[in-house]
């Protein structure tokens, strides 16, 4: 067969199981042949192998049983960077990158130290890290395995202000003092039906999913990370959209200061901060 009877049989074969088959099937396809997209487009009649229509066929019968289109390619974009991703890692999200771009915009000194909680394929601690090369991140995760894909790509990127560090969270942390802590944790309640929903499922329930209302392990970070931060050290979370109130009321609990919240391009709030007192920094319009 050719590519373009290829990818026609394709994206009717993936109609009724993902929101953009015909790109599902072109990204796939030019992932098995080991070329750009671009060239499905201009030698459309090329004759694609039997063993490559295999491995191709395989990929779009996992893709409609639910398999992330980021791990049947083995990449996610995210920010700037291309990562490495697979069964066993978090696919980096798009509404992420708020958090990214947020966290810049801190007014935290040039050669800080920041901190990555559950930093899974390594997305935030290298997207911060290859923007600041003069930070230092203490990227952490418990899952081995996560931390294998985060290895590979910090190689990739040559982000050497990236340090690794296996531990549940605080846990096997020295008493290194941040200027920055940040995380995209769990936060999904454990009875939510999305955690059934195609390609969800087949992701690490640790990376999603923080008891019954979503936000053990927030509580446990809001509440452990005031050992680990400076005088006017910021902390910044990804969190789901009905839970700002919650993490508001978390961050006073904790006697936190100034409050930062901000939502994503839909107008939900997905990203709360605060301050740990004994900086301040009106000049810069943190309120």
């Amino acid at each position: 067969m050719t590519i373009v009877e290829l990818l026609r049989e394709a994206q009717h074969f993936l109609e009724a199981y993902s929101s953009s088959p015909r790109l599902d099937a072109e990204l796939l396809l030019a992932t098995e042949l080991d070329v750009d997209r671009s060239y499905l487009f201009s030698r459309p009649e090329t004759p694609v192998s039997a063993a490559q229509q295999q491995n191709f066929l395989a990929a779009l019968a996992a893709r409609r049983q639910g398999a992330p289109l980021a791990y049947l390619l083995g990449y996610q974009g995210f920010w700037t960077l291309e990562l490495e991703v697979g069964p066993g890692v978090l696919v980096p999200r798009p509404e992420t990158e708020l958090l990214i771009e947020q966290a810049l915009l801190l007014p935290i000194k040039p050669d800080a130290r920041v901190l990555d909680l559950g930093t899974g394929s390594g997305a935030i601690a290298l997207a911060l890290a290859s923007e600041r090369p003069a930070w230092q991140v203490d990227a952490v995760d418990v899952c081995a395995e996560a931390l294998q894909f985060a290895a590979r790509n910090r190689e990739r990127y040559g982000c050497d202000n990236v340090q690794l560090v296996q531990s549940s969270w605080f846990d096997d942390l020295d008493a290194t003092r941040y200027d920055l802590i940040v995380s995209n944790p769990p936060y999904i309640a454990e009875a939510d039906p999305h955690l059934n929903g195609p390609g969800v499922a087949s992701e690490p329930l640790l990376a999603l999913c923080s008891g019954p209302d979503g936000l053990d392990a927030i509580r446990a970070i809001i509440r452990q990370a005031r050992q680990f931060l400076r005088a006017g050290g910021y902390l910044l979370l990804e969190h789901g959209y009905d839970q700002a109130d919650s993490i508001a009321t978390l961050f006073t609990q904790s006697a936190f200061e100034r409050l930062i919240q901000f939502s994503d391009l839909a107008g939900q709030p997905r990203l709360s901060g605060a301050q740990w007192p004994g900086g301040r920094d009106a000049d810069h319009g943190i309120s």
